[in-house]
C-alpha cells in the first residue's frame, strides 16, 4: 500500500466545537461551563482529486469545566492594565432595598448572611453558583474621596469600617473581570477570613492577592494605621465570605 493521503480538509461540524485530532488542521475554542453535542465527518482527498468522505461519528456529549488559576490569571493580567491608580477610602458599603434589611434583623439574628453568588460576571468563573458571600462595594467619588451618594441596587445602605473586614487575617483573591459592553470594567474579589470555609474554597481555585501590594485593593500599615486603597478605574464588587454583624 502506498503513502497515506493527508487529512487536509477541515473536520465538518455539527456542533459549537469539537475536539479535533492533531492530523487535522485547525481547532475551536470551548467556551466554560457549556455542554456540548459533537458529531465528526471526515474527507480525504484521493489521487483523481475526488473526496472520500465518511460517515457521521457517534454524537458525543460533554461539559466544559471553569476557568483554571491560568485563565484567571489572563483575567487578572487585563484587570490590572485598566485598574488605573489607587485611592484611599475607609468603609465598605452595601446598599439595598428597606426589607433586606429589615429580614435580616427580623430573621437573621441582625446578620447578613452570606448567600449564594448568581452567575453574572464571567461564564467560567470557579466563583458563579459555588461561593456564598456578602457582597460590599468600596468604591468612591475620585472627587469628594466619600460613597456615591446613589446606588441601583437600594437606597438603603448599610456601611462598616473598612478594618471590620480587611485586615493581615484576611485572605484576599481574584475571581473575575468583566465589562458590560459600557465605559465601566468591573472586577470581583473575594476577602476570606484566613482559614474559613471561604478561604479553603477559593485556595484552590483563585489567584491569592497580596493585600500589601496588588493593583486592585489594598491594606497596608503606615505611620502605624491601617490605610485602605482601591483602584480608581474599575468598579469593585467584593465577596466577603463570613456572616456580617449589622450592629458594626
Amino acid at each position: 500500500m502506498g503513502e497515506s493521503p493527508p487529512w487536509d480538509v477541515p473536520t465538518k461540524l455539527v456542533a459549537k466545537a469539537v475536539p479535533l485530532p492533531m492530523t487535522v488542521r485547525g481547532h475551536w475554542f470551548l467556551s466554560p461551563r457549556t455542554e456540548y453535542s459533537v458529531a465528526v465527518q471526515t474527507a480525504v482527498k484521493q489521487s483523481d482529486g475526488e473526496y472520500l468522505v465518511s460517515g457521521w461519528s457517534e454524537t458525543v456529549e460533554f461539559c466544559t469545566g471553569d476557568y483554571a488559576k491560568e485563565h484567571l490569571a489572563q483575567l487578572q493580567e487585563k484587570a490590572e492594565q485598566i485598574a488605573g491608580r489607587m485611592l484611599r477610602f475607609s468603609v465598605f458599603y452595601r446598599n439595598h432595598h428597606k426589607e433586606y434589611f429589615q429580614h435580616a434583623r427580623t430573621h437573621c439574628g441582625n446578620m447578613l448572611q452570606p448567600y449564594l453568588k448568581d452567575n453574572s460576571g464571567s461564564h467560567g468563573s470557579p466563583t458563579s453558583g459555588m461561593l456564598h458571600g456578602v457582597f460590599f462595594s468600596c468604591n468612591t467619588e475620585f472627587n469628594t474621596g466619600q460613597p456615591p451618594q446613589d446606588s441601583p441596587y437600594g437606597r438603603w445602605r448599610f456601611q462598616i469600617p473598612a478594618q471590620r473586614l480587611f485586615n493581615p487575617s484576611t485572605n484576599l483573591y481574584f475571581a473575575d473581570f468583566y465589562c458590560m459592553y459600557t465605559a465601566y470594567h468591573y472586577a470581583i474579589l473575594v476577602l476570606a477570613p484566613k482559614g474559613s470555609l471561604g478561604d479553603r474554597f477559593c485556595r484552590d481555585r483563585l489567584p491569592l492577592l497580596d493585600i500589601a501590594c496588588n493593583k486592585f485593593l489594598t491594606c497596608s500599615v503606615e505611620d502605624g494605621e491601617l490605610v485602605f486603597r482601591h483602584a480608581q478605574d474599575l468598579i469593585l464588587e467584593i465577596i466577603y465570605t463570613e456572616p456580617v454583624d449589622l450592629s458594626l
